[in-house]
């Protein structure tokens, strides 16, 4: 079996998954508060470049997780930022 050279898609969708994967680490290591606004970014960010990358090549179940990763880290972005500005918990 040949080894194919990494597309830009596949290197993009890397790069998401390496965000993914430092904001879990972080989280488990306990350097990262998963309360913290960065860990909710670095896994929307990650979960957007996946979906760029499948863009290109669409798989419809890594469609369907990173959709749902991107909403609920958007979501985890709005609460963040409520409670940097005193609105309370959401």
């Amino acid at each position: 079996m040949q080894m194919l050279a990494p597309t830009l898609p596949d290197l993009i969708g890397l790069i998401g998954v390496a965000l993914i994967l430092v904001a879990y680490a972080g989280v488990q290591s306990g350097r990262l508060p998963a309360e913290d606004w960065r860990f909710s970014a670095l896994n929307g960010v990650g979960a957007a470049l996946i979906l760029v990358s499948l863009w290109f090549e669409f798989n419809l179940a890594s469609f369907v997780i990173e959709t749902a990763w991107l909403a609920i880290s958007l979501w985890g972005l709005w609460r963040a930022w409520r409670a940097r500005n005193g609105e309370g918990r959401g």
